[in-house]
Protein backbone atom coordinates (compact mmCIF):
# COMPACT_ATOMS: atom_id res chain seq x y z
CA UNK A 1 0.00 0.00 0.00
CA UNK A 2 1.33 3.49 -1.18
CA UNK A 3 1.78 5.73 1.84
CA UNK A 4 -0.27 8.87 2.01
CA UNK A 5 1.33 12.16 0.49
CA UNK A 6 1.05 13.65 4.69
CA UNK A 7 3.34 10.65 5.99
CA UNK A 8 6.41 10.73 6.76
CA UNK A 9 9.49 10.71 4.23
CA UNK A 10 11.62 8.77 5.54
CA UNK A 11 14.63 9.84 2.24
CA UNK A 12 14.65 12.93 4.18
CA UNK A 13 17.89 11.57 6.09
CA UNK A 14 20.93 12.06 4.59
CA UNK A 15 24.84 12.09 5.63
CA UNK A 16 24.58 15.43 5.02
CA UNK A 17 21.58 16.36 6.24
CA UNK A 18 20.61 13.68 9.65
CA UNK A 19 17.71 15.10 10.37
CA UNK A 20 18.06 13.97 14.07
CA UNK A 21 16.06 15.78 16.92
CA UNK A 22 16.35 15.62 20.49
CA UNK A 23 14.85 16.20 23.99
CA UNK A 24 17.59 16.61 26.64
CA UNK A 25 16.24 17.08 30.40
CA UNK A 26 18.04 17.54 33.86
CA UNK A 27 15.81 15.93 36.66
CA UNK A 28 16.56 17.09 40.18
CA UNK A 29 17.62 13.35 41.12
CA UNK A 30 19.92 10.89 38.86
CA UNK A 31 17.91 9.18 36.45
CA UNK A 32 16.94 5.16 36.63
CA UNK A 33 17.90 3.74 33.49
CA UNK A 34 16.00 0.64 34.55
CA UNK A 35 12.92 2.60 35.67
CA UNK A 36 13.06 4.70 32.17
CA UNK A 37 13.37 1.69 30.16
CA UNK A 38 10.33 -0.11 31.44
CA UNK A 39 8.70 3.40 30.98
CA UNK A 40 10.23 3.81 27.74
CA UNK A 41 8.21 0.04 26.77
CA UNK A 42 5.11 0.54 28.69
CA UNK A 43 4.37 4.10 26.06
CA UNK A 44 4.48 1.58 23.07
CA UNK A 45 1.24 0.92 22.95
CA UNK A 46 -0.19 4.78 23.73
CA UNK A 47 2.10 6.42 20.90
CA UNK A 48 2.85 2.93 18.13
CA UNK A 49 3.89 5.85 15.13
CA UNK A 50 6.86 6.46 17.28
CA UNK A 51 8.55 2.39 17.61
CA UNK A 52 8.81 2.03 14.10
CA UNK A 53 11.50 1.19 11.71
CA UNK A 54 12.03 2.12 7.88
CA UNK A 55 11.64 -0.62 4.96
CA UNK A 56 11.65 -0.78 1.38
CA UNK A 57 8.00 -1.56 0.17
CA UNK A 58 7.89 -1.73 -3.70
CA UNK A 59 9.13 1.66 -4.56
CA UNK A 60 8.72 3.65 -1.20
CA UNK A 61 10.37 4.12 2.17
CA UNK A 62 8.01 3.49 4.70
CA UNK A 63 7.99 3.11 8.20
CA UNK A 64 6.65 -0.14 10.08
CA UNK A 65 6.16 -1.41 13.56
CA UNK A 66 9.62 -2.30 15.26
CA UNK A 67 8.80 -5.26 17.55
CA UNK A 68 12.46 -4.97 19.39
CA UNK A 69 12.71 -2.74 22.66
CA UNK A 70 14.04 0.49 22.08
CA UNK A 71 17.44 0.96 23.11
CA UNK A 72 18.57 3.21 26.53
CA UNK A 73 21.69 3.74 27.53
CA UNK A 74 23.81 4.35 30.50
CA UNK A 75 25.89 6.57 28.94
CA UNK A 76 26.26 10.23 26.95
CA UNK A 77 27.59 8.68 23.83
CA UNK A 78 25.91 9.45 20.45
CA UNK A 79 24.27 6.11 18.58
CA UNK A 80 23.18 5.82 15.16
CA UNK A 81 19.51 5.58 14.96
CA UNK A 82 18.09 3.04 12.53
CA UNK A 83 21.09 0.71 13.21
CA UNK A 84 21.60 -2.39 15.01
CA UNK A 85 23.15 -0.44 17.85
CA UNK A 86 19.92 1.06 18.08
CA UNK A 87 17.46 -2.42 17.63
CA UNK A 88 16.64 -0.78 14.27
CA UNK A 89 14.69 1.76 15.75
CA UNK A 90 14.18 5.59 14.84
CA UNK A 91 14.05 6.64 18.19
CA UNK A 92 16.74 6.29 21.30
CA UNK A 93 17.30 7.16 25.04
CA UNK A 94 19.90 7.60 26.75
CA UNK A 95 20.92 9.16 30.47
CA UNK A 96 23.92 9.85 32.94
CA UNK A 97 23.45 11.02 36.13
CA UNK A 98 20.15 13.78 36.45
CA UNK A 99 20.43 13.79 32.75
CA UNK A 100 18.10 11.98 29.68
CA UNK A 101 17.64 12.68 26.69
CA UNK A 102 15.73 11.55 23.46
CA UNK A 103 16.95 11.19 20.17
CA UNK A 104 14.39 10.96 17.39
CA UNK A 105 13.94 10.98 13.82
CA UNK A 106 12.98 14.39 12.73
CA UNK A 107 11.30 13.02 9.25
CA UNK A 108 8.30 11.51 11.46
CA UNK A 109 8.01 14.54 14.18
CA UNK A 110 8.90 17.52 15.41
CA UNK A 111 9.20 19.39 18.46
CA UNK A 112 5.17 19.95 18.34
CA UNK A 113 4.78 16.71 17.58
CA UNK A 114 7.13 14.70 20.16
CA UNK A 115 6.87 16.61 23.63
CA UNK A 116 3.17 15.04 24.36
CA UNK A 117 5.15 11.91 23.91
CA UNK A 118 8.04 13.25 26.03
CA UNK A 119 5.84 14.62 29.19
CA UNK A 120 3.52 11.32 28.93
CA UNK A 121 7.26 9.09 29.58
CA UNK A 122 8.05 11.60 32.26
CA UNK A 123 5.05 10.76 34.09
CA UNK A 124 5.43 7.33 33.84
CA UNK A 125 9.14 7.05 35.16
CA UNK A 126 8.64 9.90 37.66
CA UNK A 127 5.09 7.90 39.19
CA UNK A 128 7.53 4.88 38.98
CA UNK A 129 10.23 6.48 40.77
CA UNK A 130 8.85 8.66 43.54
CA UNK A 131 5.62 6.54 44.28
CA UNK A 132 3.60 9.76 43.34
CA UNK A 133 0.22 9.55 41.99
CA UNK A 134 0.29 13.04 39.87
CA UNK A 135 -3.11 14.42 38.51
CA UNK A 136 -3.11 12.54 34.44
CA UNK A 137 -4.96 16.02 33.04
CA UNK A 138 -3.14 17.11 30.01
CA UNK A 139 -0.86 13.56 29.54
CA UNK A 140 -1.40 10.75 26.99
CA UNK A 141 -0.88 7.62 28.86
CA UNK A 142 -1.57 3.82 28.52
CA UNK A 143 -4.72 2.59 28.16
CA UNK A 144 -6.18 5.95 26.57
CA UNK A 145 -7.56 5.80 22.90
CA UNK A 146 -5.58 7.14 20.46
CA UNK A 147 -8.02 10.07 19.18
CA UNK A 148 -8.26 9.89 14.85
CA UNK A 149 -6.59 13.83 14.65
CA UNK A 150 -3.41 12.47 16.29
CA UNK A 151 -2.70 10.09 13.42
CA UNK A 152 -4.83 10.91 10.82
CA UNK A 153 -4.24 13.62 8.04
CA UNK A 154 -4.07 17.04 9.71
CA UNK A 155 -5.50 18.46 6.72
CA UNK A 156 -8.09 16.78 5.84
CA UNK A 157 -11.00 19.66 6.09
CA UNK A 158 -8.80 21.99 4.22
CA UNK A 159 -9.31 22.59 0.22
CA UNK A 160 -5.88 21.87 -0.82
CA UNK A 161 -6.53 21.63 -4.38
CA UNK A 162 -7.99 25.08 -4.99
CA UNK A 163 -5.25 26.96 -2.48
CA UNK A 164 -3.59 29.56 -4.78
CA UNK A 165 -0.54 30.80 -4.08
CA UNK A 166 -0.31 33.60 -1.65
CA UNK A 167 -0.02 37.30 -1.29
CA UNK A 168 3.53 37.66 0.07
CA UNK A 169 5.85 35.13 -0.53
CA UNK A 170 9.37 36.40 0.53
CA UNK A 171 12.48 35.42 -1.97
CA UNK A 172 15.32 34.42 -0.27
CA UNK A 173 18.54 36.18 -0.23
CA UNK A 174 21.35 33.90 -2.25
CA UNK A 175 24.45 36.07 -0.95
CA UNK A 176 23.88 36.39 2.65
CA UNK A 177 26.21 36.11 5.13
CA UNK A 178 28.12 32.73 6.16
CA UNK A 179 30.33 32.30 8.86
CA UNK A 180 34.56 31.41 7.61
CA UNK A 181 35.70 28.20 8.71
CA UNK A 182 37.93 28.56 11.92
CA UNK A 183 38.94 25.06 12.47
CA UNK A 184 40.92 26.22 15.72
CA UNK A 185 37.47 27.30 17.08
CA UNK A 186 36.46 24.61 17.17
CA UNK A 187 32.74 24.06 18.33
CA UNK A 188 31.43 21.79 15.69
CA UNK A 189 29.28 19.31 15.80
CA UNK A 190 27.96 20.12 19.85
CA UNK A 191 25.43 21.94 21.31
CA UNK A 192 25.94 24.33 23.73
CA UNK A 193 23.23 24.93 26.47
CA UNK A 194 22.48 28.27 28.04
CA UNK A 195 19.69 29.29 30.93
CA UNK A 196 17.97 33.13 30.41
CA UNK A 197 15.63 34.04 32.94
CA UNK A 198 12.08 34.55 31.75
CA UNK A 199 10.87 37.38 33.71
CA UNK A 200 13.77 38.92 31.59
CA UNK A 201 12.97 37.98 28.54
CA UNK A 202 9.72 38.49 28.23
CA UNK A 203 10.28 42.36 29.95
CA UNK A 204 13.23 42.34 27.50
CA UNK A 205 10.46 41.42 24.34
CA UNK A 206 7.51 43.64 25.63
CA UNK A 207 9.81 46.47 25.45
CA UNK A 208 11.27 46.00 22.41
CA UNK A 209 8.04 45.10 20.35
CA UNK A 210 9.28 41.16 20.08
CA UNK A 211 8.97 37.70 20.80
CA UNK A 212 11.04 35.05 21.81
CA UNK A 213 11.60 33.62 18.22
CA UNK A 214 12.37 37.55 16.78
CA UNK A 215 14.21 38.69 19.44
CA UNK A 216 16.66 35.90 19.09
CA UNK A 217 16.49 36.50 15.69
CA UNK A 218 17.68 40.16 16.14
CA UNK A 219 20.10 39.16 18.93
CA UNK A 220 21.91 36.85 17.22
CA UNK A 221 22.16 39.00 13.67
CA UNK A 222 23.54 42.09 15.97
CA UNK A 223 26.18 39.98 17.86
CA UNK A 224 27.06 38.85 14.13
CA UNK A 225 27.47 42.35 13.23
CA UNK A 226 29.52 42.94 16.32
CA UNK A 227 31.57 39.58 15.62
CA UNK A 228 32.34 41.18 12.05
CA UNK A 229 31.90 44.63 11.31
CA UNK A 230 33.52 44.71 8.47
CA UNK A 231 30.55 42.48 5.98
CA UNK A 232 28.01 43.79 4.60
CA UNK A 233 26.24 41.26 3.70
CA UNK A 234 22.43 40.12 4.70
CA UNK A 235 22.13 38.38 8.06
CA UNK A 236 19.11 35.83 6.90
CA UNK A 237 17.71 34.09 9.52
CA UNK A 238 15.04 31.06 9.33
CA UNK A 239 12.14 30.88 11.67
CA UNK A 240 10.10 27.29 12.39
CA UNK A 241 6.46 27.54 11.65
CA UNK A 242 4.25 24.77 12.81
CA UNK A 243 1.42 24.04 9.59
CA UNK A 244 -0.15 22.16 11.80
CA UNK A 245 -1.23 24.59 14.79
CA UNK A 246 -1.82 26.94 11.73
CA UNK A 247 -4.72 24.87 10.57
CA UNK A 248 -6.03 24.18 13.58
CA UNK A 249 -4.81 20.83 14.66
CA UNK A 250 -2.37 20.37 17.80
CA UNK A 251 -2.75 17.31 18.68
CA UNK A 252 -1.15 15.29 15.24
CA UNK A 253 2.55 13.71 15.81
CA UNK A 254 3.69 14.47 12.57
CA UNK A 255 6.51 16.54 11.05
CA UNK A 256 4.79 19.97 9.23
CA UNK A 257 7.10 22.66 9.83
CA UNK A 258 8.32 25.37 7.56
CA UNK A 259 10.08 27.97 7.78
CA UNK A 260 9.89 31.79 7.78
CA UNK A 261 12.54 34.26 6.14
CA UNK A 262 13.76 37.00 8.50
CA UNK A 263 16.26 39.42 6.53
CA UNK A 264 18.65 41.92 8.51
CA UNK A 265 20.69 43.62 6.02
CA UNK A 266 24.03 45.59 6.93
CA UNK A 267 21.74 48.79 6.69
CA UNK A 268 19.49 47.92 9.40
CA UNK A 269 23.13 47.35 11.55
CA UNK A 270 22.57 50.18 13.51
CA UNK A 271 19.25 50.73 14.63
CA UNK A 272 18.28 49.72 18.20
CA UNK A 273 16.45 46.47 19.50
CA UNK A 274 12.96 47.89 18.81
CA UNK A 275 13.10 49.04 15.36
CA UNK A 276 14.72 45.49 14.42
CA UNK A 277 12.51 43.59 16.18
CA UNK A 278 9.44 45.53 14.72
CA UNK A 279 10.73 45.06 11.19
CA UNK A 280 11.68 40.97 12.30
CA UNK A 281 8.39 40.67 13.29
CA UNK A 282 6.43 42.58 10.49
CA UNK A 283 8.70 39.92 8.19
CA UNK A 284 7.50 37.09 9.79
CA UNK A 285 3.97 37.58 10.40
CA UNK A 286 3.37 38.10 6.47
CA UNK A 287 4.53 34.98 5.79
CA UNK A 288 3.01 33.18 8.85
CA UNK A 289 -0.82 33.12 7.40
CA UNK A 290 -3.70 30.53 6.36
CA UNK A 291 -3.26 31.32 2.92
CA UNK A 292 0.73 30.31 3.34
CA UNK A 293 0.18 26.99 5.02
CA UNK A 294 -2.85 25.97 2.36
CA UNK A 295 -0.22 26.49 -0.62
CA UNK A 296 2.13 25.37 1.78
CA UNK A 297 0.58 21.93 1.50
CA UNK A 298 -0.89 21.75 -2.07
CA UNK A 299 2.59 21.89 -2.84
CA UNK A 300 3.82 19.60 -0.53
CA UNK A 301 1.12 16.97 -1.88
CA UNK A 302 2.26 17.95 -5.63
CA UNK A 303 5.56 16.74 -4.71
CA UNK A 304 4.94 13.47 -3.38
CA UNK A 305 2.63 12.63 -6.39
CA UNK A 306 5.86 13.49 -8.67
CA UNK A 307 7.95 11.40 -6.49
CA UNK A 308 5.23 8.44 -6.46
CA UNK A 309 6.50 8.31 -10.58
CA UNK A 310 9.99 8.33 -9.69
CA UNK A 311 12.55 5.63 -8.96
CA UNK A 312 13.48 5.09 -5.16
CA UNK A 313 17.16 6.15 -5.54
CA UNK A 314 16.20 9.20 -7.76
CA UNK A 315 13.91 10.47 -5.02
CA UNK A 316 16.47 10.07 -2.43
CA UNK A 317 18.74 11.73 -4.62
CA UNK A 318 16.33 14.76 -5.35
CA UNK A 319 15.28 15.22 -2.14
CA UNK A 320 18.83 15.31 -0.89
CA UNK A 321 19.96 17.86 -3.40
CA UNK A 322 16.38 19.74 -1.95
CA UNK A 323 17.04 20.06 1.75
CA UNK A 324 20.86 19.49 1.61
CA UNK A 325 21.44 23.17 0.83
CA UNK A 326 22.71 25.89 3.13
CA UNK A 327 19.70 28.74 3.96
CA UNK A 328 20.34 30.88 6.33
CA UNK A 329 23.03 32.20 8.57
CA UNK A 330 20.59 31.60 11.89
CA UNK A 331 17.51 29.00 11.88
CA UNK A 332 15.51 29.96 15.04
CA UNK A 333 12.77 27.22 16.67
CA UNK A 334 10.56 27.57 19.55
CA UNK A 335 7.80 24.84 20.62
CA UNK A 336 5.39 25.32 22.44
CA UNK A 337 6.52 23.34 25.88
CA UNK A 338 5.98 26.45 28.99
CA UNK A 339 4.65 23.70 31.43
CA UNK A 340 4.97 19.32 32.83
CA UNK A 341 2.51 20.80 35.17
CA UNK A 342 2.88 18.24 38.33
CA UNK A 343 6.11 17.16 37.12
CA UNK A 344 7.74 20.83 36.83
CA UNK A 345 8.98 20.61 40.29
CA UNK A 346 11.47 17.56 39.01
CA UNK A 347 12.64 19.40 35.72
CA UNK A 348 15.53 21.86 36.40
CA UNK A 349 16.81 22.14 32.95
CA UNK A 350 15.13 21.30 29.66
CA UNK A 351 16.61 21.89 26.11
CA UNK A 352 15.29 20.86 22.51
CA UNK A 353 17.96 19.54 20.25
CA UNK A 354 17.95 19.47 16.38
CA UNK A 355 20.98 18.89 14.33
CA UNK A 356 22.58 21.41 12.70
CA UNK A 357 22.90 21.34 9.06
CA UNK A 358 21.55 23.91 6.68
CA UNK A 359 22.45 26.74 8.64
CA UNK A 360 25.44 28.34 10.46
CA UNK A 361 23.80 29.33 13.61
CA UNK A 362 21.12 26.95 15.29
CA UNK A 363 18.67 28.17 18.12
CA UNK A 364 16.32 26.17 19.80
CA UNK A 365 13.74 27.48 22.38
CA UNK A 366 12.02 26.20 25.55
CA UNK A 367 10.32 27.60 28.26
CA UNK A 368 9.65 25.62 31.42
CA UNK A 369 9.63 26.57 35.09
CA UNK A 370 10.08 30.44 34.74
CA UNK A 371 13.29 29.98 32.98
CA UNK A 372 14.35 29.68 28.96
CA UNK A 373 16.39 27.11 27.56
CA UNK A 374 18.26 27.60 24.99
CA UNK A 375 20.24 24.92 23.13
CA UNK A 376 22.85 26.69 20.62
CA UNK A 377 24.45 24.96 17.73
CA UNK A 378 27.16 27.37 16.02
CA UNK A 379 29.51 25.82 13.32
CA UNK A 380 32.59 27.88 15.22
CA UNK A 381 33.35 30.71 17.35
CA UNK A 382 30.64 30.48 19.68
CA UNK A 383 32.46 32.34 21.92
CA UNK A 384 32.61 35.77 19.75
CA UNK A 385 29.46 35.27 18.85
CA UNK A 386 28.06 35.40 22.69
CA UNK A 387 29.91 38.59 23.31
CA UNK A 388 28.19 40.24 20.85
CA UNK A 389 24.44 39.62 22.60
CA UNK A 390 24.04 42.72 25.02
CA UNK A 391 23.87 41.84 28.30
CA UNK A 392 20.73 43.22 29.43
CA UNK A 393 18.82 40.78 27.45
CA UNK A 394 19.84 38.21 30.01
CA UNK A 395 23.05 37.16 28.70
CA UNK A 396 24.72 34.52 30.60
CA UNK A 397 28.99 35.08 30.70
CA UNK A 398 29.24 31.40 29.24
CA UNK A 399 27.31 28.60 28.72
CA UNK A 400 26.17 25.99 31.29
CA UNK A 401 28.00 22.94 29.30
CA UNK A 402 28.16 21.89 25.70
CA UNK A 403 27.30 17.90 24.49
CA UNK A 404 28.33 16.01 21.43
CA UNK A 405 24.52 15.24 19.04
CA UNK A 406 24.87 12.18 17.34
CA UNK A 407 24.12 11.38 13.69
CA UNK A 408 21.90 9.52 11.77
CA UNK A 409 22.94 7.70 9.01
CA UNK A 410 20.93 7.17 5.74
CA UNK A 411 17.90 5.54 6.04
CA UNK A 412 18.04 3.92 2.60
CA UNK A 413 21.09 2.15 3.23
CA UNK A 414 20.49 0.38 6.32
CA UNK A 415 16.59 -1.10 5.32
CA UNK A 416 18.17 -4.01 3.65
CA UNK A 417 18.89 -5.18 7.29
CA UNK A 418 16.75 -7.82 9.07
Amino acid sequence: MKPAWYEPNLCMCTPENPNTMGVCVTLTEPVNVEALRSAVERLRERFPYLYVRARVEGNNLIAVPNPLPVTVRNTWEPILLNSEAANFHMLAFKAEGNRLCAEVCHSITDGAGFLPYFKSLLYCYLSDVTGQRFDPKGFRLPGQPIPGAETGNPFADMDLDAAEAPFYQKPPIPDYYRFQASPASGGAGKFYYLRLPEAEVMRYCRDNDGSPNVLMCVLLARAIRRMDPESDKTVTCVVAVDHKAQSGNRQNYRMFVDTANVDMPVSHADYDILKACTKARGQLMLQAQPENTLYTMKTRKLGHEKMEQMPLQMCVDAVKKAIGQPRATISVSYADSRSFGPLDDYIREFYLLSEPSVTDVMCEIACVNHCFFLALSPKNRLQSLLRGVPRRAGRPRRPLRSDAFGAFPPLWRAVRRP
